[in-house]
């Protein structure tokens, strides 16, 4: 019920229409008078008058329905032949100022018709036609008595559920074939069911008081506990798997302090993560890692590679870690399903979930615009990844992991991508293929260091497409393959190279002395013996 609806008697529909409210003021509305046929009665002229759009008794208006083929009667401005004023028309009338529920019959009023109760017409209760007034029947308090006998409805007609036996809610008019109008007058049929229901319901609930007990779900018993195995395969399954071995770091500098994620890959404490994470302590800094458990241990950096903002520390003091199961990502296919964890603004042990959106997604995670040093072959997912999910794992459905999470596109920085401490989410993250941080990774511990993979050429956006080479480095894997400077390298064995990002980042995803066909814009192949070179760890 809204402010304006005649059936609350507090609403200012209620308080300006008498015949909403039962009692003195109202004693109009309760009654019944016959119309008269071919002549417009009082309450049809109120109606046109203040609504300017009500029909009269008349014409052909239907208080919720749609009005049949007659004369518009004397209604207000703008009424023509065969007007279908309806239910929400003059403002002064509500709900109209004809028949309670019916339909108008063709050329005047239905004889013995009855008037509206919340309309102009009840609540004028007309005083000078022909005829007494006649009070309502008990038991009849809205319908009228059917065409053809008293209290006698049609077959299959309605029983009213408030009079006596016999009687029906809503006033049926004699049939009668229509052309062309089946289909409008089905659906009338279809809209008054609709709104008459609320109606009748909110009228009944005023009268009676609306009472009745009622149900609370407040009440109702706790539902039992889950129980049996989370499900293969799912999201919950994926984060019961891997939450124990990932952790939150925090990390300080001499200049800068933040916090991001790892995740351990060995049980005496080898934690992997970005480089970025924990760049501002590699030199005098502190870094704590913080487990699922709330345990925290200090950490120390073992090695770290820019180049591929790859990370080791390792946790002292604590032993018996639970370490991921890595899988492998040279098998992804865009569109399955992954599952990111981390901490995204020092919420710990944050699971979201999403799907591999697309591959070899060149990104740069950090440095300049023209900085080549950080380019990634990074996997793209909407699964969330905000600041403070850096270095925390990306893993497929069988809870391995196939990412680490490093970078998320940012509208608000300068080239759109970010490192994660720009911006949030807005559904486009990148994460490093699990492939290259497992060889980089196994580097670093075994050597303290990380091998970059090279072939020893400057390279540049080719004008036309694809990457040009620029000086070559003597003695490189370019020069002894044979390539010079001008060359445009369009494909690495079966994969298109449509930038110079596009090529560093091929070339990087690859191991040393990996041997790779470049394919040249002017049609020629070249076989290049991939090199590796310590990267300085600065």
């Amino acid at each position: 019920m809204t402010e304006n609806d005649p059936h609350v008697p507090d609403s200012a529909a209620g308080r300006q229409d008498p015949g909403a409210q039962p009692g003195t003021e109202g004693q109009a509305a309760w009654q019944q008078t016959p119309a008269q046929p071919d002549q417009p009665s009082s309450a049809g002229s109120a109606g046109g008058d203040a609504g300017q759009s009500a029909s009269s008794a008349t014409g052909s208006t239907a208080a919720y329905g749609s009005a049949a083929e007659g004369s518009a009667g004397t209604s207000g401005p703008g009424a023509t032949s065969g007007d279908a004023s309806g239910a929400y028309g003059a403002p002064a009338g509500q709900y109209g100022a004809a028949p309670v529920y019916g339909t108008a019959q063709s050329g005047g009023a239905p004889t013995g018709g009855t008037p509206n109760p919340w309309s102009a017409q009840g609540a004028a209760a007309p005083q000078h036609g022909p005829g007494t007034q006649q009070q309502p029947t008990a038991g009849q308090p809205y319908g009228s008595q059917y065409p053809g006998g008293p209290h006698t409805p049609p077959a299959g007609a309605q029983a009213n559920p408030y009079g006596a036996p016999g009687t029906s809610v809503y006033g049926v008019p004699a049939q009668r074939e229509k052309k062309g109008s089946a289909g409008k007058l089905l659906a009338g049929v279809a809209a008054i069911s609709l709104v008459i229901g609320g109606v009748a319901g909110g009228t009944v609930g005023y009268l009676t008081g609306g009472s009745g007990s009622s149900v609370s779900a407040l009440d109702a018993p706790k539902p039992a506990q889950q129980t049996g195995n989370v499900p293969a395969g799912s999201v919950e399954s994926v984060a019961q798997k891997l939450s124990p071995s990932v952790v939150e770091l925090q990390v300080s500098g001499r200049t800068a302090a933040g916090e991001g994620s790892g995740f351990v890959i060995s049980s005496d404490g080898y934690i992997l993560t970005n480089n970025h994470v924990v760049q501002v302590a590699a030199n005098g800094g502190q870094i704590q890692a913080v487990f699922q458990d709330g345990k925290k241990a200090a950490a120390q950096v073992v090695g770290r590679d820019p180049t591929t903002d790859i990370a080791v520390v390792k946790v002292s003091g604590v032993g018996n870690l639970t370490p991921v199961e890595l899988g492998r990502s040279d098998d992804l296919r865009v569109g399955q399903q992954v599952v990111a964890i981390g901490s995204p603004y020092e919420l710990t042990g944050t699971v979201t979930s999403g799907i591999v959106s697309s591959l070899h997604r060149p990104v740069q995670a950090g440095g300049d615009e023209t900085d080549q040093t950080t380019v990634m072959d990074a996997i793209q997912t909407d699964a969330a990844i905000n600041p403070g999910n850096s270095g925390g794992p990306l893993a497929n459905m069988s809870g391995q992991v196939i990412g680490i999470n490093s970078a998320i596109y940012s509208p608000n920085s300068s080239r759109g991508q970010g490192s994660g401490s720009e911006g949030g989410n807005v559904g486009i993250g990148f994460a490093i293929p699990i492939d290259q941080a497992r060889r980089t990774a196994q580097d670093i511990i075994k050597t303290g260091h990380a091998t970059q993979t090279f072939i020893g050429a400057k390279v540049t956006d080719a004008p036309q497409g694809g990457a040009q080479l620029g000086d070559i480095t003597p003695g490189s894997p370019a020069e002894k393959a044979g390539l010079k400077s001008g060359d445009v390298v369009t494909k690495i064995d079966n994969r298109v190279i449509d930038s110079a990002n596009t090529l560093v980042a091929a070339i990087r995803t690859r191991a040393p002395n990996d041997q790779a066909t470049f394919t040249l814009a002017d049609g020629r192949t070249v076989q290049v013996t991939l090199g590796g070179q310590p990267v300085p760890a600065n």
